[in-house]
């Protein structure tokens, strides 16, 4: 994966995020400290392995047409975000760094 951690990623990150996976690129906000990341980093490698699974592109789509369903469910973009399946799969596992070595392909639609 190719980290990018710069004005750019910034500006792709906005205020809300610190991290943001378009693989084969890893987006981090300027000023992180990667040492001490090691969440938010399994859960970007999970969102890789996800798009990987889906041709990236299909990945995006799903995305995309998933949170405009959970967003007229929730009437919020907060909480439509935390209900999408991809985000309830990285979320859930994150913690556990050994989570993609016993991962199965998919994994995210028993979140849906």
């Amino acid at each position: 994966m190719i980290l990018i951690q710069n004005r750019f990623s910034r500006w792709i990150l906005g205020h809300r995020y610190n991290a943001m996976c378009v693989w084969p690129v890893l987006f981090i906000k300027p000023g992180t400290d990667l040492s001490d990341c090691g969440i938010t980093l399994n859960h970007e490698r999970i969102h890789a392995r996800q798009q990987l699974e889906m041709l990236w592109l299909f990945f995006f789509l799903w995305y995309g047409v998933e949170f405009v369903v959970r967003f007229v469910q929730h009437r919020d973009r907060h909480k439509a975000y935390l209900a999408l399946s991809h985000e309830k799969e990285a979320f859930n596992h994150d913690e556990d760094l050994n989570y993609l070595g016993r991962r199965k392909a998919y994994a995210w639609m028993k979140y849906l």
